[in-house]
C-alpha cells in the first residue's frame, strides 16, 4: 500500500483554509438555532462571513503567494509563510470587526477575534520554529466545536492524529511542530472564547464549561503527546503501556464517561495509526 497516496488528500483535505469550511458551516448550522427553531437568515449571515474571511481570503493569498514564489501550497519553507499569516491575521480580524460593529452573534464574533489572535502566536513561533498550522487549523474550529457540542464537537478530534501522521510522513513537519500545533491551537481557542467573552461583554450562551472542555482537549491530545514524547526518547512499548493504563483509570475515576469515550477513540486510533504507519512513522518504533 502507497501511505503516500493516503496522506497527500488528507493533508490536503485539513489544510486550514479548507477544512474550516466544513467546521465552520455545522459552526454555523449550530449558531442558526433559536429556541428550537433554525433562523435561515442568520445561518446565510454567518456562512456568508465565515466563508470569506476564514476561508476564501486567506485561501486566495496562501494561492497566490505561493505561485509567486514558485514553491508548493504548503509554502513549506518557514520564512515564506509570514506573509500570508499576516493577511490571515487582518482577514480574521476584518471578520471579528464586522461581526462586532453589526451584532452578528456573539460567539462567531470571539471566534474569530480568537482566530486572528492564534495566528498571530502562530506568526511569532514561525519566525523560530515552523509550528504545523495544519494541526492549529484543526485545532481552533474543533476547540469551538467542543464549546458548543461537548462530546459530539470533541469526536472531530479523531482527525488529530491523522493529520499528525500525514504532516510527518510527507516530511512537511517534525513529530514535535505537527504535535505542537494542535496542542496550542486547542487550549488558546477555549482560554481566549472565555476571555473574550468577558472582556467584550458578549455573553456566549449556553456552552461547555471552561473544565470540561479541557478534559475533552486532554483526551484528545494525550496518547498522541506520550507517543510524541517516547519517540524522542527510550521507544519504550512497556513504558507507554504503563502511561496508557494510568491515563485510562484517571479518565474512568475522574471525568465524565463522554471524555472518556473521546479519549478511548482517539487512543485507538493513535495506536492503530501506529501499527499500520510502518517503519516510515516514528511511532511505530514506539510500539513495535
Amino acid at each position: 500500500m502507497n501511505k503516500l497516496k493516503i496522506a497527500k488528500p488528507i493533508s490536503t483535505f485539513t489544510n486550514p483554509p479548507i477544512i474550516c469550511i466544513p467546521l465552520f458551516l455545522i459552526i454555523c448550522l449550530t449558531l442558526s438555532f433559536t429556541n428550537g427553531e433554525f433562523d435561515f437568515t442568520k445561518f446565510v449571515k454567518l456562512e456568508a462571513i465565515s466563508l470569506i474571511f476564514a476561508s476564501i481570503l486567506p485561501m486566495v493569498i496562501i494561492l497566490f503567494w505561493a505561485k509567486k514564489l514558485g514553491t508548493d501550497k504548503d509554502i513549506s519553507n518557514r520564512s515564506d509563510r509570514y506573509m500570508p499569516l499576516i493577511v490571515g491575521i487582518v482577514s480574521y480580524f476584518i471578520g471579528f470587526l464586522i461581526c462586532l460593529i453589526f451584532n452578528v452573534d456573539n460567539f462567531l464574533t470571539c471566534l474569530l477575534l480568537c482566530y486572528s489572535v492564534n495566528t498571530g502566536v502562530v506568526l511569532l513561533i514561525t519566525t523560530k520554529w515552523k509550528i504545523s498550522v495544519h494541526t492549529t487549523g484543526l485545532s481552533g474550529p474543533n476547540a469551538a466545536l467542543i464549546l458548543l457540542l461537548g462530546p459530539i464537537g470533541a469526536l472531530i478530534g479523531v482527525l488529530y492524529p491523522l493529520i499528525i501522521w500525514s504532516r510527518v510522513l510527507l516530511k512537511k513537519h517534525t513529530l514535535a511542530q505537527a504535535i505542537a500545533g494542535g496542542a496550542q491551537g486547542y487550549f488558546l481557542t477555549v482560554l481566549e472564547m472565555y476571555l473574550f467573552s468577558v472582556i467584550l461583554k458578549l455573553p456566549l450562551g449556553n456552552i461547555v464549561s471552561l473544565y470540561d472542555s479541557i478534559l475533552y482537549i486532554l483526551a484528545i491530545i494525550v496518547t498522541p503527546i506520550f507517543l510524541g514524547i517516547l519517540s524522542y526518547t527510550s521507544k519504550s512499548r512497556a513504558m507507554f503501556v504503563i502511561l496508557e493504563i494510568v491515563a485510562l483509570i484517571l479518565f474512568f475515576l475522574f471525568t465524565p464517561l463522554s471524555v472518556f469515550i473521546v479519549f478511548l477513540v482517539v487512543s485507538m486510533l493513535s495506536i492503530l495509526i501506529s501499527y499500520l504507519a510502518g517503519p516510515e512513522f516514528i511511532w511505530h518504533e514506539v510500539l513495535n
